[in-house]
Parts: structure tokens; C-alpha cells; sequence
């Protein structure tokens, strides 16, 4: 499948030029942003660590090695990308034990840079958001054009695409995830089950979206709408004053998607219609992760770009910085201002 089939329409017209990301790992920096005091103690010994060339699950299970323990007393609050430099947290499950020594874990693919007990786990999603530094290299764009783009997206945020990643080589996972929906059968391996699962909600609330962006309705809230904020789980059904309310303007407020489980939709109006539509054209994926126990959520359909900040280090070279909340793909903005030349990436380290 291409792009397209799996994303849909652009907000903003036609991309403004071409250009390479990832021609190397620092090309793509991610930091996860944490907001949890930590206390010094307790049985969780938590690690801030740097990789590069290396995705998540790969460091968990060096740090496990290195540990001493078993893959499942190390956790992290989420994926990175291996094809990226990357600073995130790990939690290492010590009861009674001393801190282990890990530099077995250490080398040119990852550093631990800071350590620190605690009194929990470090839980799957508990990071509040990933700050981004990219650089787009080989750029073949009007700076002016570039510039006008960024300053829309500034004012409006971009649509909440999931980014091509989550469904694998070609689309392969939700491939073989409607593979599994058709049998009417999960996979018995944890990981698979998980990954295809989500390829699978992505592809539907990516469908939903994508009907909102060509209609041009998906900044707007509409009269049966469920709204949510930023960084909230939760929403709520919006009257014709809610779709008034200042806070939308503000980028604050959102209209959401479905990310389809159990359950209904509490939507109304036209996106209880447009679900509707989504669920009958894709039925055997809409019961899969019904059957699978997944629960039926909400994901903001649009998506504002905090902190965000531009500058061209050379003529053919612009660098971005920005702040998404966790869950939110960093391609998805980079998918309005250029269409990716074939990036040719190497675990060779390059001037930044």
C-alpha cells in the first residue's frame, strides 16, 4: 500500500519542494519528555539513556543482559525509532538488590547518562510528550514558500495522521493483520499481537481523518462531535455552543477520531455517520479488535506543534524543533512541507 491508501490528503496542498531525512541518526533526535518526580528510592532503578542505530526493544534487552534480569522487569514508557538518536527512560525491576553494574550495555549504540531509584515502574505511556530535532538535508524548496507553510502550520497544527511506520514495510503489518481478522484469530506472540492490532486501530482513525481533511472539517467541531483537549483521554459530546468555544481557536480543544474496540461510539451527527461508513467497509477489522478486548477511545484530530522553531544551517539544509504530545508522529509534519528523497541512512555519526 502506499502512503496515501494509508494516510490520506494533505491539509495544506501540494508539498513545497523535496528533500532526505535520516541521511544520518542525528538527522532524527527524539527526547522524551518525563514529568514524574522521581524519589530516590525504592526497588525501580530508573535509567535516562541515549542510543543510536538501536530501537527500543533491541536497549531493553542489552540492559537486561547487562542487568542480570529477565526482558520483563525492564520497562519503558515507549517506542523509538532505530533509525534515529534518541534519549529515553528504562526501569529496571531491583527488589532487595543493589544497583548491577552496566557497562556491558555501553558502547557507540548506548550511553546511560544518568540513573536514579524509585518507588514504581516506569509504565508503558506515562511520558507526557517527545521533543523532536530533525533536519532535512539535500532540500530541493523555495525558502518562502517553506516559511509561509510553517507559519500556517504554526497558527493551525496538522492532522493527526498515524505516521507510515506504524504499518510496517509497505503497509506489510496491516496486511497481515487483516490476514489474522479474516481467520477471525490472534496472534499468540505478545508483540505481534500488539503490533498488528495497532496497525490495525491506525489504519481505521487514519480513514476517519482522512474523510475529515478532504471535507475540510477536521480543524472544526461540528454538532455531535466528541471534543477533547491536547493532552486529556477524555471527551465530551459538543452542542452547537461548544463548537463556539474560544479554546478550539486557541488550538486547546480538538474534534477526535475513533480508535476502534469495544463498545460504541457515543459520536453523533455526521462523524457518527462517517463511522458508520468506516465500520461497514472494513467489518472483519472493526470485530478483530472488538474481539481482541480492545477498548473503544478517542484521538484528537488535529494536532498543534508546540514550540516550534526553523532555521536553514545551509542553503539545502533546513532544522526543526518542535514538542509532541506522546503517541503523535514527528513525519506527519514533516509530510506538509516535503515529499522524502530515499534517505540512504547510515549508523555513521555526522556533523550537527
Amino acid at each position: 500500500m502506499n502512503e496515501f491508501q494509508l494516510l490520506g490528503p494533505r491539509a495544506y496542498g501540494a508539498a513545497c519542494g523535496r528533500a532526505q531525512l535520516k541521511a544520518c541518526a542525528e538527522d532524527f533526535q527524539v527526547d522524551e519528555v518525563l514529568d514524574i518526580p522521581l524519589s530516590g528510592q525504592g526497588e525501580h532503578l530508573w535509567l535516562w539513556v541515549e542510543k543510536r542505530g538501536l530501537n527500543t526493544e533491541d536497549a531493553a534487552r542489552r540492559l537486561a543482559r547487562a542487568a542480570g534480569l529477565p526482558l520483563r522487569l525492564v520497562s519503558y514508557a515507549g517506542l523509538k525509532d532505530r533509525q534515529a538518536l534518541t534519549r529515553q527512560w528504562f526501569s529496571l525491576h531491583l527488589p532487595g538488590k543493589a544497583d548491577p553494574q552496566l557497562q556491558d550495555a555501553e558502547g557507540p549504540a548506548l550511553r546511560i547518562l544518568s540513573q536514579q531509584r524509585h518507588n514504581r515502574k516506569l509504565q508503558r505511556g506515562a511520558h507526557a510528550a517527545n521533543g523532536f530535532t530533525l533536519r532535512l538535508t539535500a532540500l530541493q524548496a523555495d525558502h518562502d514558500a517553506l516559511d509561509e507553510r510553517l507559519q500556517q502550520i504554526a497558527r493551525q497544527g496538522i492532522p493527526n495522521y498515524y505516521g507510515v511506520q506504524r504499518f510496517g514495510h509497505q503497509g506489510g503489518n496491516l496486511h497481515e493483520a487483516r490476514q489474522y481478522a479474516e481467520r477471525a484469530e490472534l496472534p499468540v506472540q505478545r508483540n505481534l499481537r500488539s503490533r498488528l492490532l495497532s496497525a490495525a486501530r491506525s489504519y481505521l482513525f487514519n480513514q476517519a481523518l482522512a474523510a475529515r481533511v478532504a471535507d475540510g472539517s477536521w480543524q472544526l467541531a461540528q454538532p455531535g462531535d466528541l471534543l477533547a483537549f491536547t493532552d486529556s483521554r477524555s471527551f465530551f459530546l459538543a452542542g452547537e455552543a461548544d463548537c463556539a468555544d474560544e479554546r478550539l481557536a486557541r488550538l486547546d480543544l480538538h474534534p477526535t477520531g475513533p480508535l476502534w474496540g469495544e463498545g460504541s461510539s457515543s459520536a453523533e451527527g455526521d462523524m457518527q455517520l462517517l463511522e458508520a461508513r468506516i465500520a461497514q467497509a472494513e467489518p472483519a477489522l472493526v470485530a478483530w479488535l472488538a474481539k481482541a478486548g480492545m477498548a473503544h477511545e478517542r484521538r484528537i484530530l488535529r494536532l498543534p506543534i508546540a514550540r516550534l522553531t526553523w532555521h536553514y544551517p545551509a542553503p539545502d539544509i533546513l532544522q526543526l524543533a518542535f514538542v509532541l504530545p506522546a503517541g503523535c508522529f514527528a513525519t506527519a509534519l514533516v509530510r506538509e512541507l516535503v515529499d522524502l528523497l530515499p534517505a540512504g541512512q547510515t549508523d555513521t555519526p555526522c556533523e550537527f
